[in-house]
């Protein structure tokens, strides 16, 4: 079955970024825009219940939610710098207080440097450290990790983490305008000799900044957000609304998510921070094609040229369903779903996701009431990627996006 789709420039939001209304307290891939979150929640009506994000990244559809009066939001993610991420935007915390860990904080660095402290730490279990990191930046990341161990509170230690993993990448020598891990030109690496105790609190600075007067007002009231990280746990009929932005295709192929965080993730001791991307829909090459609903068709033509890649897609697909089967269940009679989905390009052939969203949801119960298409302005996502894998061959990537929803 084919479902509708209406192309809405309403949603285009030109001239408009994530931080025209919502700041980013720390960069990450492929965010959804808050400004699309709200704009259908209100077209839709919704300004309460119980709002689900199963794949909440770094928290963009708590901001859309919020906005709309919803206060009791609950958001899933695999990914701990995500999960970090979304918990301290939506964490209260006084003012006063991250003023004065900040001041005590930066009397001690400042100490430490006086002194000329000599202190010897133990190495962080980060792979190839020496490959992204100079000595004199390792020294320094590890007085800066000693210092946020020493804050006890764990609201207020999770807060200067934020700067830290940011402070982490911008010091490394990872190229700046990827999200993967490119590491740069020997040229480059010679001249690069970036202050880290100075890049830290400037970031620390900047983030209280934000937070005091972009984040903090929106937490009055009784706002109840639960953040996990985890797949989603299914809930029969518990939530009244879902607004989520699914990743539009495997990690290893589309938005490498694992691979962004993975200096961040280990430098914070989370030992499966290299699995993140195999743990991620797709991340677990299927042995069987999909044959049946109308991907299979799509399905069938890659396969006509690259079995391997055949079978990765279908593997996102088959996760896509899967957990598209739990948020169907987790859902309230009368509830709605807002998925938000690219349509992304494999061997040259695009991939109709929003349709497979539809169909989907349709199978477990729900009915498809609209899709819109929306043209993509600013999302930080490459622009160009090369569907065939030939070296030279490249082809813009996503350049739409498409809203659907669906009622139960």
């Amino acid at each position: 079955m084919k479902y509708n789709v209406i192309r809405n420039e309403s949603y285009d939001f030109k001239n408009e970024s994530y931080s025209s209304l919502y700041p980013n307290i720390h960069k990450y891939p492929a965010t959804m825009l808050p400004q699309l979150g709200i704009k259908i929640l209100k077209e839709l009506n919704i300004s309460k219940g119980k709002m689900l994000d199963p794949y909440c990244g770094s928290g963009s559809s708590f901001s859309s939610g919020l906005e709309c009066g919803i206060n009791f939001i609950y958001g899933y993610d695999i990914n701990p710098l995500a999960a970090l991420i979304s918990n301290v935007k939506f964490t209260k915390i006084p003012i006063n207080s991250l003023v004065s860990a900040r001041k005590i904080f930066e009397e001690k660095i400042l100490n430490f440097v006086i002194k000329n402290d000599a202190t010897i730490f133990e190495k962080p279990s980060v792979t190839n450290i020496d490959f992204w990191f100079s000595d004199k930046t390792i020294y320094k990341l590890q007085v800066l990790k000693y210092f946020i161990n020493e804050i006890k509170d764990k609201k207020l230690k999770n807060f200067f983490l934020i700067p830290f993993s940011e402070t982490v990448r911008d010091c490394s020598y990872t190229r700046k305008n990827e999200f993967k891990l490119y590491r740069m030109k020997e040229n480059e690496i010679f001249k690069f000799d970036p202050n880290v105790f100075n890049v830290y609190l400037d970031k620390l600075y900047k983030l209280i900044f934000v937070y005091k007067n972009f984040y903090l007002p929106k937490l009055i009231g009784n706002i109840n957000i639960k953040i996990e990280c985890s797949k989603l746990s299914a809930k029969k009929d518990f939530y009244d609304i879902v607004l989520t932005s699914p990743p539009y295709g495997d990690s290893k192929t589309t938005v490498a998510y694992g691979q962004f965080s993975t200096l961040s993730n280990e430098w914070m001791d989370i030992d499966y921070a290299r699995k993140i991307d195999s743990l991620s829909m797709g991340g677990i090459k299927s042995k069987m094609l999909i044959n049946k609903g109308l991907i299979s068709n799509y399905i069938s033509k890659i396969n006509s040229i690259d079995n391997k890649r055949a079978l990765e897609v279908s593997s996102f697909y088959n996760d896509l369903e899967e957990s598209i089967k739990n948020v169907s269940y987790s859902l309230k009679k009368g509830g709605k779903v807002i998925y938000i989905v690219g349509n992304r390009r494999v061997k040259n052939i695009e991939l109709p996701t929003d349709q497979f969203v539809a169909e989907k949801f349709e199978e477990n119960g729900l009915k498809h009431l609209l899709t819109y298409k929306r043209a993509i302005n600013s999302k930080s996502m490459p622009s160009k990627n090369s569907p065939t894998n030939k070296k030279g061959e490249t082809k813009n990537t996503i350049l739409y996006e498409y809203i659907i929803v669906c009622e139960k």
